[in-house]
């Protein structure tokens, strides 16, 4: 095998030559370039596998090579170890914005040193055994990019549903992840046993607030379908597949114009028993849906089963034994409240609301494209992008109001005391200064906007938490439904 090939870029003549020993003692081979303005032409000529360069006395000159290295496809996959004398906070996320995949401050240790550089080598030739297997067609290199994209989406996923949630917030978790992760219009969750005739609605992604919904299932020949074969059903057109002549006749009959173009029926067990089915369906005019969807919504919906089983077994037990865990107030990305905290303050809100016949106001903002922020600058970027948007919902809030992260990329306000009006102004507030950070540069990236939903009651109008939030996000379908970037009631 052949030996890694190491270029060392620091004007540190002491540190180069100390820095060379050491890693020819490993077994790499060893180049130094004497300063940071010639490390292209050193790059042509020794091919590393990896560049260790200081940033540390001209750090623009550093951030130039960086984006010049990124700008070229023969070293855009190679990876580069910045070292600098200046603290991780001062200058980890400016490196690793141009370029760099890894920093390491001055002085290091060697045990730490060593490691970066086995780990980056590691990912190096991973990179190139995965390019050299995939370059005899680009069609197998987009597959396994999404593939990728699909195994971050479902452990985004996992660990969303796998909090303390009850049956009922997990549908909804569950339909709504599934229906961003696969950017569909229209997902529900329907519980039902072979041989029912009715079905009940417990969540849709289309409707956040419909509760309880019993459908015919008569009319649903591929939610039968899944039920009795216990296998998932995919209908790619439902014009002209076999499974709805008899309901195409019944739509012809009835002047129904039905608008889905395909659907998955995907059938799941708690406990051993069918217990119901998720179903997605596409609109005509969008993209249909694939036997590669029907892998990932099977992988989340058995996922989201456990957990859903998890969740019934805690919920029988708590009639007779209360929980004495205690649950952590702050969510650790955004350091906002979390969801269990927002749910105990907005219910003590509420009560609060009853008790002197007082208005409250909530607020769901949900960053736009947020997907598409993550595929553009990253994961990394996509962190900063919530922190950034809970500094502004943390900024524009009253003391007296409480921002909490509802989960992904939705946050919620509330607003004690505060009619329609008021929480209006709010809102546009909010929206407009999320908008004015990401043209400052305040954000990690440009056009950078939210949506946002309003929901205001008086005291006498809601008896639960669950209530309130699901006015508030059916008012954010309304804001995403009309173009995004607005505020609706």
């Amino acid at each position: 095998m052949d030996r890694a090939r190491i270029l060392i870029a620091d004007e540190d003549f002491v540190l180069s030559r100390t820095l060379t020993w050491l890693l020819r003692d490993q077994g790499y081979d060893v180049a130094v370039a004497p300063g940071g303005r010639g490390v292209m032409d050193h790059l042509k000529v020794t091919s590393p596998d990896l560049l260790m360069i200081d940033v540390g006395d001209q750090p623009a000159d550093g951030y130039q090579l960086l984006e010049r290295m990124r700008g070229e496809e023969q070293w855009r996959d190679m990876p580069v170890l910045v070292m600098s004398p200046q603290a991780p906070d001062e200058m980890s996320m400016q490196v690793l914005k141009f370029g760099a995949t890894d920093f390491l401050s001055k002085p290091f240790h060697v045990r730490e040193l060593l490691a970066r550089v086995r780990m980056q080598l590691r990912v190096r030739r991973e990179i190139l055994h995965a390019r050299h297997a995939l370059r005899s067609t680009e069609v197998e290199l987009a597959q396994v990019r999404t593939e990728a994209e699909k195994r971050r989406q479902l452990v985004d996923i996992l660990q969303e549903v796998h909090g303390d949630f009850s049956p009922e917030e997990l549908y909804h978790i569950l339909t709504r992840r599934v229906a961003h992760a696969l950017d569909i219009s229209h997902c529900s969750l329907i519980l039902a046993r072979p041989g029912d005739e009715l079905g009940i609605v417990a969540a849709a992604y289309e409707t956040p607030g419909l509760r309880h919904l019993e459908i015919e299932l008569k009319r649903y020949p591929e939610i039968r379908a899944a039920l009795e074969s216990s296998l998932p059903v995919l209908v790619e057109d439902v014009a002209t597949s076999p499974l709805y002549a008899e309901a195409r006749e019944e739509w012809t009959i009835a002047s129904n114009d039905v608008k889905v173009r395909s659907v998955i029926a995907l059938p799941f067990r708690i406990d051993g028993m069918e217990a119901g089915v998720v179903f997605l369906r596409t609109l005509d005019g969008e993209p249909s849906l694939k036997v590669s969807d029907v892998d990932f919504a099977d992988d989340v919906v058995k996922a989201a089963v456990s957990a859903i089983q998890r969740a019934q077994a805690m919920e029988s037990t708590r009639a007779d034994n209360e929980r004495l865990e205690v649950l952590a107030l702050t969510d650790s990305l955004t350091q906002t409240l979390n969801r269990r905290a927002l749910m105990d303050r907005l219910d003590s809100e509420l009560d609060r609301a009853r008790r002197y016949s007082l208005s409250l106001s909530l607020l769901m903002v949900d960053l736009d494209h947020f997907k598409a922020v993550n595929d553009s600058f990253g994961h990394l970027a996509g962190d900063e992008a919530l922190r950034g948007v809970a500094r502004v919902l943390q900024r524009e809030a009253r003391s007296v109001d409480v921002v909490a992260r509802y989960g992904g990329e939705e946050f919620v306000v509330i607003l004690p005391e505060t009619g329609e009006d008021g929480a209006v102004k709010v809102a546009e507030r909010i929206r407009a200064r999320v908008a004015e950070q990401a043209t400052e540069g305040l954000l990690p990236m440009p056009a950078l906007t939210v949506s946002v939903g309003v929901a205001t009651v008086l005291s006498t109008q809601i008896q639960a938490p669950e209530e309130l939030i699901a006015l508030a996000d059916e008012a954010l379908y309304r804001a995403k439904a009309q173009g995004r970037n607005r505020v609706c009631t």
